[in-house]
């Protein structure tokens, strides 16, 4: 009969699967390695599956193992949740990782004040930030995400929702280039150079358009960039006129050589939340740091 899966034997497959060895792994929760590689066995029983296999000199999952490791991580937060509900969090004794999807332009400004923040009171806290790839709340849901930070309404029941911001978007324009001077361009002015636009789906088209159309003007789009570092750093080192979150401009205009404006038209403003899956409304180390970051963008 095959071995009963314990949540002992469940932390031993997430740290596997984190650290694609049964050295790394024992190590990492404070195992021998006898007695890693003996879970990993009872693992392979249990699930019917190798887990990891050879791979030249080191080991990789299988897919069942990548499949299975958001639930299996999922369910080891719910359970730490569980347990730690009533104690009094000891923030300077915290060990762990946490994944925060973000926005590029969100990323920008917030990452060095939050990283400093966590530092500063939980040495033993990672904060691991990836790039949006997806909006989709699965990734909150299965445990592969801790925290979603961005733009965007989302509805689901099971998805909580905190609002940290609001923001405008402005112009940059390079200091010394022909606009520079220009303390407020009128949108004729603004389609006389070429526009950088940033849209990681490829969008040369935005709300502006809609404004210049209905006042029968019309600009030029000339670049698409994924990020909007990335159309910063074009228009720091060329004509064009970018569009771009206000806090990114002013915390890096003045190092990158560029100047911002704000945009004669009534755009929309941009509402940045803060999104987790409702079972870590109870998880105090998950609490503290959406409270960390909270008041990060307040400082």
């Amino acid at each position: 009969m095959a071995d009963q899966l314990d949540l002992n034997l469940l932390r031993v497959f997430d740290a596997l699967l984190r650290e694609g060895s049964v050295t790394a792994a024992a190590e990492r929760l404070h195992l021998s390695i006898p007695a890693a590689s003996r879970a990993l066995g009872r693992l392979r029983r249990a699930m019917g599956d190798p887990i990891l296999v050879r791979a030249g000199r080191g080991m990789v999952p299988t897919p069942f193992a990548l499949r299975t490791a958001p639930r299996v991580r999922s369910l080891l937060d719910e359970a730490s949740a569980l347990i730690s509900a009533d104690r009094d969090l000891a923030i300077g004794d915290l060990e762990r990782t946490f994944t925060i999807r973000i926005n590029d332009g969100v990323a920008a400004t917030l990452t060095t004040a939050a990283v400093e923040a966590t530092a500063a009171v939980a040495p033993g806290v990672v904060l691991r930030f990836v790039a949006e790839g997806s909006e989709s709340t699965e990734a909150l849901r299965d445990g592969s995400v801790d925290l979603d930070i961005g733009a965007g309404d989302v509805t689901a029941p099971d998805i909580r929702s905190m609002p940290l911001y609001r923001e405008r978007v402005v112009g940059i324009v390079r200091a010394d280039g022909p606009l520079g001077g220009t303390r407020r361009p009128t949108l004729a002015q603004l389609c006389r150079y070429p526009h950088v636009s940033a849209s990681r789906r490829g969008r040369g088209r935005g709300p502006l358009d809609d404004v210049l159309e209905a006042a029968g003007l019309q600009r030029r789009v000339a670049a698409v960039v994924p990020t909007s570092a990335v159309a910063a750093f074009l228009v720091s080192s060329s004509d064009y006129i970018g569009l771009v979150p206000s806090r990114l401009a002013e915390q890096y205009g003045r190092s990158l050589g560029i100047r911002w404006f704000p945009i004669p038209a009534d755009l929309p403003e941009i509402e940045v939340c803060l999104l987790w899956h409702a079972r870590l409304d109870a998880d105090p180390a998950q609490r503290w740091l959406r409270d960390t970051i909270r008041d990060a963008f307040d400082s």
